[in-house]
């Protein structure tokens, strides 16, 4: 498989991650977070399609839930969670500590973990693939939070409804 084919699936993986960072962007997180959120989900999307690739299809006979349906709920609820904000003049806190980035980049490489369970059928060299997937969404997060900072300045709370509205319609879709 050419590098070019592994750099597709790249960004397609990495659209959630974008999609996602880009509402959270809107939150006026601090700016640590930015760049947490960056290497903590490069580091899930380079281990989960490896892991993906180790444990391949029979870990599924023992989930009786889909992971996109626990993804859709995570994302409902911090979707809810974003619009009920709205109401507050505090600052939504969602990224509080470490549990909170870890949860929301194991949430947005699920697919890769679906994608490493097929890996070995596409490529022989899983480690490169793994690497082109961890810094192509490390660096699809931090612009896509960075979208997110400066459509809030410009926009304010209409940047983060809209970003609610997308995550709610985000966790619809996976769990459907």
């Amino acid at each position: 498989m050419s590098l070019g084919i592994l750099f597709l699936i790249a960004i397609g993986l990495s659209m959630d991650a974008f999609s996602l960072a880009l509402i959270y962007g809107t939150l006026n997180m601090e700016k640590k977070y930015h760049n947490l959120m960056s290497i903590f989900v490069g580091i899930f999307h380079f281990f989960m399609p490896l892991l993906g690739y180790l444990v391949g299809k029979f870990i599924f006979s023992f989930l009786p839930i889909p992971p996109e349906m626990i993804a859709g709920v995570i994302f409902i609820a911090l979707a809810i969670e974003m619009i009920l904000s709205l109401k507050k003049e505090e600052q939504l806190k969602i990224f509080e500590n470490i549990f909170s980035i870890c949860l929301f980049a194991f949430t947005v490489s699920i697919d890769s973990f679906s994608i490493g369970i097929g890996l070995g059928n596409l490529t022989e060299n899983i480690l490169l693939a793994g690497s082109i997937f961890s810094i192509t969404s490390a660096l699809f997060t931090y612009l896509g939070v960075k979208l997110g900072d400066i459509l809030v300045k410009r926009f304010g709370n209409i940047a983060t409804l809209l970003g609610g509205i997308i995550l709610f319609i985000l966790g619809i879709h996976y769990i459907f």
